[in-house]
């Protein structure tokens, strides 16, 4: 992973075989990053995303394998327990052009990734939601 700040924005490269939420959750530690937004785009061939269950409340999830363009990502980063949260979705896109889009668990970058990651200084927190079962924004 490769990283460089500028005001309060840090543009972020990740390199092949590096897993993108483990990174990206690294990188906020590190630069004490507590909340912002993040976007990007670049490529996995190992993703897993999902959509979120309200019956059971759980997430449906699904891992694709093979080449797909991440056409877009975006998010955003608050803290729970004292660490970062990231809450990301994604659009894909394989070979046929064909599209797919869900919530993030899981993408191991096959070529790059960059991204823009927008500081917002404040904290911003999750609480776990007893109605929904979600992890949703303290907005106080």
């Amino acid at each position: 992973m490769h990283y460089k700040t500028i005001g309060s924005k840090t543009i972020v490269r990740l390199d092949p075989d590096e897993e993108l939420i483990e990174k990206l959750t690294s990188l906020c530690n590190s630069l004490k990053i507590k909340t912002g937004s993040i976007t990007g785009i670049g490529a996995t061939n190992n993703v897993t995303i999902g959509i979120y269950n309200t019956t059971t409340k759980t997430y449906q999830s699904k891992t694709l394998t093979g080449d797909h363009e991440i056409t877009a990502l975006i998010g955003n980063i608050t803290s729970m327990n004292n660490t970062p949260y990231l809450h990301l979705h994604i659009t894909l896109c394989d070979s046929k052009n064909q599209a797919v889009s869900g919530h993030l668990s899981k993408a191991v970058i096959s070529v790059t990734f960059e991204g823009i990651i927008d500081h917002i200084e404040d904290t911003i927190t999750r609480k776990k939601d007893p109605i929904t079962g979600l992890n949703l924004l303290e907005l106080k």
